[in-house]
C-alpha cells in the first residue's frame, strides 16, 4: 500500500486540478483521484449547445491567464474540458483516472485518511473533496406521480431536441438550466412548456461591458456568505443568465415558450401548476433593475467612463402570456411526451463516512471549506464563503486557503517521516 501522502485530492475537474496545482507548487506530495476522465461531469452532464456562463477571460485557473484574442467569448464544454486536460499535462498534476473513490474514512489514532479505490487503497494525511456538489439532479417528490408515459429527465441527462420523442415539452424550472434548455429547444422548432418558479433574472451585457466583469471589479463576488444567507439559513439560487445572450422569461415567450406557473403536482391524470407567472416576471425584472442599479452605482461612484445603458431587447419586449392561464396540463391534449426537471443539483458525497462533515441531507458540512475533521476540506463548494464560491475564478482563491491551511497543520502536527522518492515511486504506479 502507498504509503502516507501529504493529501489525497477527490474529483479532476476545475477545482481539484486548481488545489492540485498548488499542492505541487507547495512541494506536496498528492494524487488526485478522478472517477472518470479529467472534467467528467463537463463531457456527460452538458447538453450540445452548452456554454460556460463565464467569459473567457475569467474562465482562470490558478497560475494562469488568459491570452487569446476573444477575451468576451464563452468557452463550450468540450473547450473547457480540453482547457482541463491541457492544464493537467502543462503543470504535470499526478491525476489518476478511472479511479473512483468508494470510501473515505479516518484512522483517529494514526492521525490519517484511509481512501478506498477501486484501483486499491491509499493513505493520506488531509484529503480535499473536490468532487462536486452540483452533479446530482434533484426532483420533486411529485416526480413520482407522473403518468409512466411520460419520458422524466433531469438537465443533466438533457442533450438535444432531437435526441427526445417527437411531441411537447414540459420544462419545470425557470433558472439558468430551465431558461438556455427552454431556449435551445424552442429555436429547434419544438413545442415548449416552461414551469416557471422565484427565480431572478441578470442581463448578459450592461454599460458596454458582460454582467461578469462588473460583478467582479464592483466587489459583489467578493460579497461574504453571512451577508446574503436568509433568516432561515437557505441561499436563493444563481439567478437566470443567457450564456451568449441575455434570456428573460419575457424574450422566451415571445419565442413560443408557453409560460406556466410554479409546478405543484398532480390531479386527476393532469399535472397542475400555481396561478403565478406574473409574480415571476416581477420577480425577474426586480432582480434585473437591482443587478443594473449596482453597476450604475460603481460607476458614477468610481468616475468611470462607461459608455449609457442601452435597452436590451430580451428585457423590453412584451411578454406573451396564456389567457386565460394554464393552471392544469393533460399530456395526451397537448400531445406531452417529456418533462425535463431543471430543480436543483446536489452533490454526491455516499462515499464519506467520516463522521460530522455531512448534514443530514448528506450535503457538506463546511465553512468556507474547512470541517470538524482536522485535515478534511472540501473544494469548489457553491456559495461556501462569497459568491464567488462555486465559480472556475473563485478556485485561485480557494485552493492557496486551503493549501496554506494543510501547511501550516503539517507544520504544527508532524506525524510521519517521509521518503521522498519512495513516495514519488509510489505515486507514479497509480499514474
Amino acid at each position: 500500500m502507498i504509503r502516507p501522502l501529504d493529501a489525497a485530492v477527490i474529483g479532476a475537474g476545475w477545482a481539484g486540478l486548481g488545489v492540485s496545482y498548488v499542492l505541487t507548487k507547495a512541494g506536496l506530495s498528492h494524487l488526485v483521484l478522478e472517477r472518470g476522465r479529467i472534467g467528467e461531469t463537463w463531457l456527460t452532464q452538458r447538453w450540445d449547445s452548452f456554454h460556460l456562463n463565464t467569459t473567457k477571460s475569467l474562465t482562470l485557473m490558478p497560475g494562469s491567464r488568459y491570452e487569446g484574442s476573444d477575451p468576451d467569448g464563452f468557452f463550450t464544454h468540450e473547450e473547457f474540458v480540453d482547457l482541463l486536460e491541457e492544464y493537467a499535462k502543462v503543470h504535470r498534476l499526478p491525476v489518476a483516472i478511472n479511479t473512483a473513490v468508494t470510501a473515505l474514512t479516518r484512522d483517529w489514532k494514526a492521525g490519517i485518511y484511509r481512501l478506498i479505490t477501486s484501483a486499491g487503497e491509499l493513505t493520506a494525511r488531509a484529503v480535499i473533496i473536490a468532487s462536486g456538489s452540483l452533479n446530482c439532479a434533484r426532483r420533486p417528490a411529485a416526480a413520482r406521480a407522473l403518468p409512466p408515459h411520460l419520458l422524466q429527465i433531469d438537465s443533466s441527462a438533457y442533450h438535444n431536441p432531437q435526441a427526445l420523442p417527437a411531441g411537447a415539452v414540459l420544462v419545470v424550472g425557470s433558472a439558468q438550466s430551465g431558461g438556455q434548455i427552454a431556449e435551445d429547444l424552442v429555436m429547434a422548432g419544438r413545442t415548449v412548456f416552461l414551469s416557471t418558479g422565484r427565480t431572478g433574472r441578470k442581463p448578459r451585457r450592461y454599460r458596454g461591458r458582460d454582467i461578469g466583469f462588473w460583478e467582479r471589479e464592483s466587489g459583489l463576488f467578493d460579497v461574504p456568505r453571512k451577508d446574503f444567507v436568509g433568516p432561515d439559513g437557505r441561499l436563493a439560487g444563481r439567478p437566470l443568465l443567457g450564456a451568449l445572450h441575455t434570456i428573460s422569461l419575457q424574450s422566451l415567450s415571445a419565442q413560443g415558450v408557453v409560460l406556466l406557473g410554479r409546478f405543484t403536482g398532480i390531479a386527476n391524470g393532469r399535472l397542475t401548476f400555481a396561478d403565478d407567472v406574473h409574480e415571476s416576471l416581477r420577480l425577474g425584472d426586480e432582480v434585473a433593475a437591482r443587478s443594473r442599479q449596482h453597476i450604475d452605482d460603481y460607476i458614477a461612484r468610481n468616475y468611470l467612463d462607461a459608455p449609457p445603458a442601452v435597452d436590451d431587447p430580451a428585457e423590453t419586449v412584451a411578454p406573451r402570456l396564456p389567457d386565460p392561464p394554464i393552471l392544469s396540463l393533460d399530456p395526451s391534449e397537448y400531445h406531452l411526451t417529456t418533462v425535463i426537471w431543471c430543480t436543483g443539483l446536489k452533490g454526491d458525497y455516499s462515499f464519506v463516512q467520516v463522521p460530522g462533515v455531512l448534514k443530514t441531507d448528506g450535503q457538506p458540512l463546511e465553512s468556507e471549506g474547512l470541517t470538524e475533521a482536522p485535515g478534511l476540506y472540501f473544494a469548489g463548494v457553491d456559495f461556501s464563503s462569497t459568491r464567488k464560491s462555486g465559480t472556475i475564478f473563485g478556485i485561485v482563491e480557494e485552493a492557496h486557503r486551503l493549501v496554506d491551511h494543510i501547511i501550516a497543520r503539517r507544520r504544527d502536527h508532524p506525524r510521519f517521516e517521509r521518503d521522498g522518492e519512495s513516495i514519488n515511486r509510489d505515486i507514479a504506479c497509480w499514474l
